[in-house]
């Protein structure tokens, strides 16, 4: 059977490296590319796709996110799935993922058979998850109370983005009020009494992304 494959990346190059890669496999077919989030919930909802390979970021401005596009794509009856491959390995990117309900989460400097193997697994309806996204799926599992929860991690990733408690909790439709009150929560988690040290101690572990 034939592997019907859609690829999802804002950067040409990224693609026909792709395209290269997954030529060589004679069950592989790229049938169709989208440089947008959103050419890519267009694309996989009116061609035939069985896997979906999706970045999460897609350029600068405003434009949909990768995880925002999964959501989209799997919440319908008969989806594709979708296997991520981004170069971010963060909690809060892994987890809005997953979520969202991507079947694999890849790095991009994984090796091609290795990446050969996750669009296999991912059209066969199993998880596909890099060594490396499932110990830091395993680690959350084993110190849950440690664990930032995805809620926070939104809140944080605003933060490090230089927005206000007013701008989070338009962004997030909560209170400000609700926004401190995570903010409490994650400096108590991180060990830290600032918006500044909470950013700086999450990105050093990789909780979230830094400009």
């Amino acid at each position: 059977m034939t592997i019907r494959l859609l690829l999802a990346d804002d950067h040409p190059v990224v693609r026909a490296g792709l395209r290269a890669v997954l030529d060589t496999e004679p069950d592989f077919a790229v049938v169709a590319e989208a440089a947008t989030a959103e050419r890519a919930v267009e694309l996989a909802a009116a061609d035939p796709v069985d896997v979906v390979l999706m970045d999460l970021q897609f350029g600068p401005g405003p434009g949909m996110h990768g995880s925002e596009a999964t959501a989209l794509i799997t919440a319908r009856p008969g989806a594709p799935r979708v296997l991520v491959l981004t170069t971010y390995d963060t909690d809060a990117d892994i987890l809005a993922a997953v979520e969202a309900g991507a079947s694999g989460y890849l790095l991009k400097d994984a090796p091609p058979e290795e990446l050969a193997a996750a669009v296999r697994t991912a059209a066969a309806g199993h998880s596909a998850l890099a060594p490396a996204v499932a110990l830091r799926l395993m680690d959350r599992m084993r110190t849950p109370a440690e664990a930032l929860t995805k809620r926070e991690l939104e809140v944080l990733q605003l933060v490090a983005d230089g927005l206000s408690n007013q701008q989070i909790s338009k962004r997030l439709f909560l209170s400000q009020a609700t926004v401190k009150s995570h903010l409490v929560h994650i400096y108590a988690k991180l060990g830290v009494d600032s918006r500044t040290s909470a950013v700086a101690a999450a990105a050093t572990r990789r909780l979230i992304r830094t400009p």
